[in-house]
């Protein structure tokens, strides 16, 4: 694996106009938030002073000089950065008590118990900023919720095409949308009562967001510039959320995963190796986000705060 210094401009420009010109559509940006005035974050007034020193790793498309253009010769490559503590976050996605699908529950207890625990103490203690974006519904219900007391937003109107009819799967499109399943109403009633993981409470007042806009909110009061996300499901709620790592990259912020708190939803045929879960994680470093390890991250606030 190669190391690269990084240098003033972006090295991965291209990948993130690629990202930018095909996620457009399904990853539209609202208009400005309605969320009220919010005290700084936890953490930012730690230490101004304090340092981030990290290897974020990508996929480097690119061969050396004098090799063969084949992706057989394309690898890794790492990026030696260091960031001012206060400019970054700790996104949290979708870190739930619990999940429908037992093996991938049990996936993420693990996580959560081996990985987040020494993750958040040690982040807490540095002074990194956290925020928590548990999905719409439960964030409004958490007292740490920046928009609790304001309007709703509400989203521009749909446009007239693909029809409406289309889009619901209604009507003479009926035939189109995929059949009920018998036990849809026993997975409602347990999302209904998902809540924060017990491990992974909010602390203080470290904010909770429901919307790609309250996290951008937050982001541009306190000066925060990389995100650096955990959580659920790699190949869902991490990518596509409106807070999620391709929308904010979208956003223009730097976009970092740590590859081992985070784990997808696979299926029969890609339990066995978790390729849902890698594959993800290699659609990220391969079109201009970065990853790191909760290991890599806490010896970069120790390394840059001792």
């Amino acid at each position: 694996m190669k190391v690269i210094q990084s240098s003033s401009g972006h090295p991965e420009i291209s990948r993130r106009r690629f990202v930018s010109l095909s996620a457009g559509a399904a990853l539209a940006l609202a208009g400005d938030p309605g969320v009220q005035a919010q005290p700084a974050l936890a953490g930012s007034d730690h230490n101004n002073d304090a340092l981030l020193h990290v290897q974020p790793r990508y996929y480097r498309w690119h061969v050396d000089p004098g090799v063969e253009w084949l992706e057989a010769n394309t690898d890794y490559a790492q990026l030696d950065w260091t960031i001012p503590v206060h400019q970054a976050a700790l996104v949290l996605v979708d870190v739930w008590d619990r999940h429908y699908l037992k093996d991938a529950e049990a996936r993420a207890e693990a996580i959560i118990n081996e990985k987040f625990v020494p993750l958040l103490a040690g982040a807490r203690s540095a002074g990194l900023p956290i925020i928590h974006a548990p999905s719409p519904p439960h964030a409004m219900r958490h007292p740490n919720w920046i928009g609790a007391g304001t309007k709703p937003q509400r989203s521009a109107p749909p446009d007239d095409w693909p029809p409406a009819e289309f889009r619901g799967k209604s009507g003479r499109y009926s035939v189109y949308a995929r059949p009920a399943e018998a036990r849809e109403a026993e997975l409602s009633e347990l999302r209904s009562h998902l809540q924060i993981h017990p491990r992974v409470l909010p602390a203080g007042d470290e904010p909770v967001v429901a919307t790609g806009d309250e996290l951008h909110h937050v982001c541009s009061r306190n000066g925060i510039l990389f995100l650096i996300y955990a959580g659920f499901n790699t190949n869902a709620c991490i990518l596509m959320r409106d807070y999620g790592t391709l929308a904010m990259t979208q956003r223009g912020y730097e976009v970092l995963l740590l590859r081992d708190c985070t784990t997808g939803m696979e299926s029969r045929q890609s339990l066995p190796t978790l390729s849902q879960t890698n594959g993800a994680i290699l659609l990220l470093e391969m079109f201009g986000q970065y990853s790191l390890t909760s290991d890599e991250l806490l010896a970069g606030l120790k390394a840059g705060n001792g």
